[in-house]
């Protein structure tokens, strides 16, 4: 009995190929298996699928039911759980710099442990550390609040004993077992995957599994059951109800074939789960840390070897070396991107956007392809009538309504579209129902007649006075009405359908079904002997009088919003599991250049290069299933696109978590929330817009911060190489240098409130770690140009050309280094004049202005002893000013050079 085997693993995917690529192809390969054996349970008769999970309609006793518990476990799928708290305090310190600045912290603390740069190291490292820690688990333990349980319980048939009459219980969803009877009505979430044994009327939600808006109708079992094996999708067996979907409507009786990891659900969850992909943000960030550190390994040994050379001192060498490595190594970037992204997370969640991962914020300004599902984001998740129709295809108040008649007076529970016609009416105010009519009777809506129908009494306006008359008023899918139809409404006359007029009326409804819209046909018929009850027998020889077209309605501003992330360069992809039609109109409606839409089965047959190829050139994708919506955005990553993918279903699941940025909602499946980065409390791709822009700023600085930091750092080591080989003494201790870092980085940890320019935020931006070393080699030397002239200045003008004033020509060029170095941040920070065209932000000017105090404060402070500074004469500060004036200058010439040559700046 296939229901009740112990379950086994999926088939492993073929050695040799990435972790990535071997998850993805488990998932496909274990989704593959269980649809299939649900798709055979499908074309199975009910009764052979009670024998086969040993059940019957009676339901299991409890005493079976415990067993089976024991046997299959609780019925709960596969989640991600965040790790603990000190897991996730040790991965915040995990990072290429904070491990150089251990072991150099370390190196210092061995050399001499009362080093005070060991402390500074130190406390650097912990509050980088601790602030990631603590921004990344509040933003988790806020995402884990998000999560609201539909149901805890459902009604499961039991029995005492094998001879005991069945009961219905309320038990826990995680207590349901294989064989379990389950009963379900409106407004019930589906516990496990069923075989409806009967159903009356029923209508499932299942747009978390398959995308599609409207609810679909599943078998009515009450006649002969045999199988249904015209489908190898589970999702669309019309007598299957699958876990992780909801009743809309009806009644039904189902027995459970499969629960937990074995459901179709639980197959696409148990594969989701685990170490997550490599994004954008960690590949840049790691190829921009190993470019630095690559620069560090060089140029360190490099100043080592020359000053102990030089100086014959190779303990002060080594410590001078020590202070060049920390020099050149960027020591508050961890900080600085922490602060960023944390600063960002903060700004996002007053657009009501949780922010889990914090280095999703980056991914999102980088994000130059948006795959979105339409439902919900392009649209607003709801029926409406969208035009009423004559025969002609001309908007007739008639048509709307009889068919507001029919929606009214029908005594079941009304569906979305009913609900759409009156709420139509209601918002016109075009129908007056008043006592021109009083219900006689109805035939109700069955899925084997796909029609409903009333019999109204109306007061007749013509004829003798006080008499009534009966007309029904049929409303339903078109086909069966147009079958019991004879005549048609044309213009107000009563005419024969002949068959060129019936093949006239098929086309206007053919032709709204090509646009995207649900059509309903609505006729007539007078009675001519009116009676009490009416029957099925009795919808014949009606008029038609025309069509009702119904359509989930693009957002009033969905095209802004997509027009917005257009002009930002993101290009939008609809990937959807919904009709292809209808994804055309209403991506159509929103302004989206559909072109031609590809089918997810499309796609199945193509190798890597083939998709990619078609990746590139599609907008709209329909009918997508899970894997291929994954297979999709690993495709468009590929051809070099950071990808972001927009999603609340189980079948998004997959590609929310191998997309760079995974975005979800909070009204999403607990497993889509979970595998996204980013959780929106309104389905908004205006917030997006909002987020976008809070991503490129937050991008923007801390590229900045990089770029400043290994350019200045990188021109002062040069312009030690450069000293050491000529000056008989050391340039600048060690501290000293440690010093000017500290000052310096601390006037940086203002750069995440820094502006960015207009121009920056235009396009998605991204890490570009040959840019940012040819940067550094272009603009660091230019620094070095001024250091070595204030050497000159200092070595003639001042004649601190011995060992004997080394302090002197030190206290010089360190005043002009960190000067030099604090003002550059703002001939970098942007591609255009500085405080003529674009002002620093104020947290930036005001530690501009400390750091710069604070530089020429120390050689007359208390500190200057032991730091090894003197003071400074009054006719130092003419020559400072103008090599800072200069140096400035120059600066400005070459940024216009390097833009014009390389049109990049940051």
């Amino acid at each position: 009995m296939t229901m009740l085997t112990p379950r086994t693993p999926a088939k492993l995917a073929p050695p040799g190929r990435s972790r990535r690529e071997r998850k993805a192809a488990e998932l496909e390969s274990r989704t593959r298996l269980v649809g299939e054996r649900l798709t055979a349970i499908s074309a199975r008769s009910g009764v052979q699928v009670l024998q086969e999970v040993d059940a019957s309609t009676a339901g299991l006793t409890h005493a079976e039911a415990a067993l089976r518990l024991e046997r299959h476990g609780p019925n709960v799928v596969a989640q991600e759980r965040a790790p603990r708290w000190y897991v996730q305090l040790a991965k915040a310190f995990w990072n290429p710099f904070i491990a150089v600045l251990v072991f150099l912290a370390a190196v210092m603390y061995w050399q001499d442990p009362e080093d005070p740069g060991v402390v500074i190291l130190s406390v650097m490292v912990g509050i980088s550390g601790l602030l990631r820690f603590w921004q990344e688990f509040r933003s988790g333990r806020a995402a884990d609040a998000l999560k609201q349980l539909v149901t805890t319980t459902c009604a499961v048939q039991r029995r005492a004993g094998s001879g005991s009459a069945p009961t219905t219980f309320e038990v826990p969803m995680d207590q349901v077992v294989p064989g379990d009877v389950v009963k379900l009505a409106a407004g019930d979430l589906i516990p496990a995957d069923l075989r409806i044994v009967t159903a009356k009327d029923l209508s499932v939600a299942q747009a978390a599994l398959s995308g599609e808006s409207l609810p679909v109708a599943k078998a009515d079992t009450r006649a002969p059951d045999l199988g249904r094996p015209d489908t190898t999708d589970p999702v669309e067996a019309d007598n299957l109800a699958l876990m992780g979907t909801s009743v809309t409507s009806g009644t039904a009786t189902g027995v459970v074939v499969a629960t937990g990891a074995d459901t179709y659900f639980g197959s696409m969850a148990g594969s989701l789960v685990g170490e997550r992909p490599q994004t954008n943000f960690d590949t840049g960030v790691r190829r921009v840390s190993f470019l630095l550190i690559r620069f560090m390994l060089v140029m360190v040994p490099v100043v080592f070897m020359i000053n102990g050379f030089t100086k014959g001192d190779w303990d002060e060498a080594f410590l001078f070396g020590i202070a060049v490595a920390v020099g050149l190594t960027p020591e508050m970037l961890p900080m600085v991107v922490s602060a960023n992204l944390a600063r960002g997370a903060v700004a996002m969640s007053r657009r009501k956007v949780v922010v889990k991962r914090l280095n999703a914020i980056q991914n999102l300004g980088a994000m130059d392809v948006l795959c979105t599902d339409k439902t919900g984001t392009l649209t607003e998740d709801r029926i409406v009538l969208d035009r009423y129709l004559d025969v002609h295809g001309q908007e007739d108040g008639e048509v709307l309504e009889y068919g507001y008649l029919n929606s009214h007076f029908q005594t079941g529970l009304k569906n979305l579209m009913d609900q759409a016609v009156i709420d139509r009416v209601d918002e016109a105010e075009e129908v007056v129902v008043d006592a021109r009519f009083s219900m006689v009777d109805e035939i109700p809506f069955d899925f084997a007649r796909r029609r409903m129908t009333v019999v109204l009494d109306r007061n007749s306006v013509v004829g003798d006075f006080g008499r009534s008359e009966h007309i029904m008023i049929t409303k339903g899918a078109v086909e069966e009405v147009l079958d019991l139809c004879t005549h048609m409404t044309d213009r107000g006359e009563r005419v024969e359908l002949t068959e060129q007029l019936r093949w006239h009326v098929t086309r206007i409804a053919e032709d709204n079904n090509l646009q995207g819209l649900r059509v309903l046909a609505v006729a007539t018929r007078t009675i001519d002997t009116p009676r009490e009850t009416y029957s099925v027998a009795d919808e014949d020889r009606l008029t038609l009088v025309g069509f009702l077209a119904f359509l989930d309605p693009p957002k009033a501003d969905a095209a802004r919003a997509l027009q917005g992330l257009s002009d930002k360069g993101i290009a939008v992809k609809v990937v959807t599991g919904d009709n292809e039609l209808v994804a055309a109109r209403v991506c159509a409606d929103v302004g989206i250049d559909v072109g031609q839409v590809v089918l997810g089965s499309g796609t199945d047959g193509l190798g890597d290069a083939e998709l990619r190829a078609l990746a590139a050139r599609t907008t709209v994708f329909a009918k997508v299933n899970p894997v291929q919506k994954a297979r999709i955005v690993r495709a468009l990553q590929a051809e070099g696109h950071t990808v972001g993918f927009l999603g609340d279903g189980i079948n998004d699941a997959a590609a929310l978590r191998d997309a760079d940025v995974g975005i979800s909602v909070d009204t999403a499946v607990d497993i889509a929330k979970e595998s996204a980065d980013i959780i929106l409390l309104e389905k908004d791709l205006t917030v997006l817009e909002q987020g976008v822009v809070q991503g490129r700023t937050t991008f923007g600085n801390t590229v900045k911060y990089i770029k400043m930091t290994a350019s200045s750092n990188f021109g002062n080591v040069f312009s030690v190489l450069v000293a050491s080989a000529f000056i008989p003494f050391q340039p600048m201790l060690a501290i000293m240098l440690l010093v000017q870092n500290l000052v310096y980085d601390i006037s940086q940890l203002a750069t995440p409130w820094d502006r960015m320019d207009e121009e920056y935020l235009r396009k998605p931006r991204n890490w570009d770690a040959k840019g940012i070393g040819r940067f550094m080699v272009t603009i660091g030397p230019v620094s070095s140009i001024f250091d070595i002239s204030m050497f000159l200045i200092m070595w003639h003008v001042f004649e601190a050309n011995s060992t004997a004033s080394q302090s002197l020509f030190q206290s010089g060029w360190f005043i002009e280094g960190l000067l030099s170095q604090t003002l550059i941040v703002h001939m970098i920070r942007t591609r255009k004049i500085p405080f003529i065209q674009s002002r620093a932000s104020w947290p930036v000017m005001v530690m501009t202005v400390l750091a710069v105090l604070t530089g020429l404060w120390l050689p007359f402070s208390p500190l200057a002893p032991s730091l090894g500074f003197v003071a400074l004469p009054a006719s130092y500060f003419p020559w400072l000013i103008g090599v800072l004036l200069a140096y400035c200058t120059l600066t400005q010439l070459v940024k216009t050079w390097y833009i014009r040559t390389f049109n990049t700046w940051l």
